[in-house]
């Protein structure tokens, strides 16, 4: 228990580049979670949902303040406010319409943050998230089951855009 609350996991310039890069988060990490969510829209319209952190504030009111100086590209930086916590991020994945992960730092916590698009046979997508936080006693403030509520949030968030999109695309 000791050694998961002082575990502080990999630098972040390893994690960016040695797992999200490679499609995996900290297994090691103190905090991880993982949500699955059915959307009733094309993966053309989540990933335009999700690639464009400018309108997140859609997707989750408490997300402001998202700053980017670029494309949604490989290694990009953004900053971005989420509730109280300044996060300070760089996109590591950017496969359109299949994959959106990055890193981000917060108040000492190391986050990878994976987002894996699939087409299904109906038209639709399934969307899966893995997350993976890790710093010193970030155990005893937010935990997994607080990480599970948040990305269950974000994911029904997602859904609720894209699907609400599609259908006015399609009117």
């Amino acid at each position: 228990m000791l050694r998961s609350l002082l575990y502080s996991g990999p630098s972040l310039d390893h994690l960016h580049e040695h797992y999200a890069k490679q499609g995996r988060i900290d297994d090691y990490a103190a905090v991880k979670a993982s949500q699955i969510v059915m959307i009733d829209a094309p993966v053309r319209t989540v990933w335009h949902v999700l690639a464009t952190p400018a309108t997140w504030s859609r997707i989750d009111p408490t997300i402001r303040d998202v700053t980017m100086i670029g494309a949604v590209a490989p290694d990009t930086p953004f900053s971005w406010t989420n509730g109280k916590a300044k996060i300070e991020s760089r996109f590591a994945v950017v496969r359109p319409d299949a994959e959106l992960s990055w890193t981000g730092v917060s108040f000492g916590a190391r986050a990878v943050h994976r987002h894996q698009l699939q087409r299904r046979a109906d038209a639709g997508t399934d969307l899966e998230i893995h997350e993976s936080m890790a710093g010193p006693l970030l155990g005893l403030f937010f935990d997994t089951a607080k990480l599970q509520e948040a990305l269950v949030a974000w994911a029904e968030g997602i859904k609720r855009v894209a699907q609400n999109l599609h259908i006015n695309q399609a009117r």
